[in-house]
This record gives C-alpha cells, structure tokens and sequence, in this order.
C-alpha cells in the first residue's frame, strides 16, 4: 500500500438518540425504543494472530471479540494458535515476519499491505496466498478507520482473496467496515488498480511539493490523467490482462475520499520501482519505455 490508506468505521448513535429525544420530546422516545429494541445478528469474529501493533493492527484487534494475539515486529507467532495471522507490518518487514512464522503456518498468513507485492510471495512458494486490498485509512492508534466508499462505488472498494478471505470479511464487518470476497483474477486486477493509483497520484503530488491528494485530483488532473493511461497500459501489457472501462473515474472518486492525505513517493521498491523495472527492461531489449512521464517524473524528483 506506508503509510497505510488503508475504511468508514460506523460507531452507534444510540447516545446521541436518547439525547435528542430528551430535548425533542416523547415521540423520540418512542423511535429510540424501537431502534434499541429491533434485533440484530452478530457474526463470530474468528480470533486471529495480529502481527504489527500500530494503527492497522490496532483497529483490527478492536473490530475483534477480544480473543486476539498481538504480536509485536520480531516477535515469534505462536504455532498452536489456530486461525488467521493477520500482518499489519510495513513491506520491508516482511522478511522478518516470515522469519519469525512457522512454516506450516505460512498459508494463514494474510497479507494488509499496499503495493506489489506478488514478486516477492512467488520468491517465498507463496503463490496462492491471503491478501487483502484495504481501502480504508486509520489516521491515527486509536481512531476509528475511515471506509474508502466512493461515489462510484458507494457498496466500498475493500476485498480480500484466500482461505480467510470471508473469516476478515466478517472482522471488517464487524467494525463497520465494507469488504468483498474476490477470487484470483479479479483480485488481481484490483490490486493492480490500487497500485497505479497509489504510484500516479503521489508521484504527481511530489512533483508539487507534497500537495493533499484532493489538491492532485482537483488542481493537476490532466498530468494525474496522463499518468494513470500510462501506467494502466504498461500493467495490461506486462500483466496480459484488460482493465474495466472507466478506471480514471474510480481512482479519482477515491482521491476525493481520502483527499486529506498527504502525498510522497515510498516504499520505491514495492511501487513505483515495479513500474520503473518494466521500463529498464524494455529500454535493455532496446524498446521505446513504455512510462516515459513516470520515468521522467521520477528523475525530475532524483528518485532515479
């Protein structure tokens, strides 16, 4: 995904119902009662191993039934614990991470991390592992996530893929939070969607002295479009895949959601570098690069 931009966590109005109807009179009293009476359906949280102890890691354990094990960096995950292992470390952990797992426990791993990460799970056998796509942002330990949920995608744009997909499904529920149960292929694409977003628009914000995100979207939209066209092309190319019409839109409505974020390029080798390694490649085979503007962009700045 760093800072993580990783969903709205919906607290109950009970309070604030009960105070009004005190102040407005006995028919909110009466809606009150109601509300509080109707039934609900609370789904079972699976306990989960939560390694990294910082804001992700945090909301996750609130969104818990309190059977959670948190696990600070360098800290070995317990083998007799059965269920999810839920990282919320950043990308250059990782090696650490698996380090300190057992390996017959590495395929509960569930990864919560921005970027590409694919590379380096194929390095490890772990081809088919958890991941999630967490469109959501926890600006602070302690304070309530804020769900990615778009005006093109009001239904939230979080998934998750692999054998726990629905066991986080049911946790993010849990806190509010929107997330969907992909398969492969289209987990895949999304990832790859969120990783042109995250690379085009902090790029273009750097460029701009480290503007908010809503800045880029409203004030630079033509140089964050022409980069989004390009990295999207280079993607379906290296990837063989064929994105869903109107991406533009999509990763745009997203930087309205979040638009107080501020922007900078990190985390190189896990974003943009896998875009910059797809244009040495082709300039080493003696190809036009397929990213000129984020390739240029990125010596204008002196990342490269």
């Amino acid at each position: 995904m760093a800072t993580s931009l990783s969903s709205f966590f919906f607290l109950s109005l009970s309070s604030s119902f009960t105070s009004k109807a005190s102040s407005y009179g006995r028919r909110y009293k009466h809606q009150v009662s109601a509300v509080m009476a109707a039934p609900t359906t609370v789904r079972k949280v699976v306990p989960a191993v939560i390694v990294g102890v910082g804001r992700v890691g945090r909301a996750l354990e609130g969104m818990g039934s309190g059977e959670d094990v948190l696990v600070r960096r360098g800290e070995k995950v317990p083998i007799e614990f059965q269920g999810p292992i839920l990282v919320c470390t950043r990308n250059d952990d990782l090696d650490d991470v698996l380090n300190s797992t057992p390996p017959s426990r590495w395929n509960d791993l569930v990864f919560i991390q921005n970027g590409m990460l694919e590379p380096w799970l194929q390095s490890k056998g772990l081809n088919d592992a958890n991941q999630v796509l967490a469109y959501f942002a926890v600006s602070k330990i302690g304070e309530a996530p804020i769900d990615g949920k778009t005006d093109t995608n009001p239904e939230g744009l979080t998934a998750a893929h692999g054998k726990w997909a629905s066991a986080v499904a049911d946790r993010l529920d849990a806190g509010g939070l929107s997330c969907k149960v992909l398969g492969m292929e289209a987990f895949r694409k999304q990832m790859l969607e969120k990783l042109i977003w995250i690379c085009a628009v902090m790029l273009v914000g750097a460029l701009h002295g480290g503007v908010s995100v809503g800045l880029v979207e409203r004030e630079f939209r033509s140089e964050l479009s022409s980069l989004i066209a390009e990295l999207a092309s280079a993607a379906a190319t290296e990837e063989g895949l064929t994105f869903d019409d109107a991406m533009e839109d999509r990763l745009c409505a997203y930087s309205r959601a979040v638009a107080h974020f501020p922007t900078a390029v990190k985390e190189f080798k896990w974003r943009n570098g896998w875009f910059y390694s797809i244009s040495e490649n082709a300039m080493a085979q003696g190809k036009p690069d397929p990213c000129p503007l984020h390739s240029q962009w990125l010596k204008d700045l002196k990342i490269v």
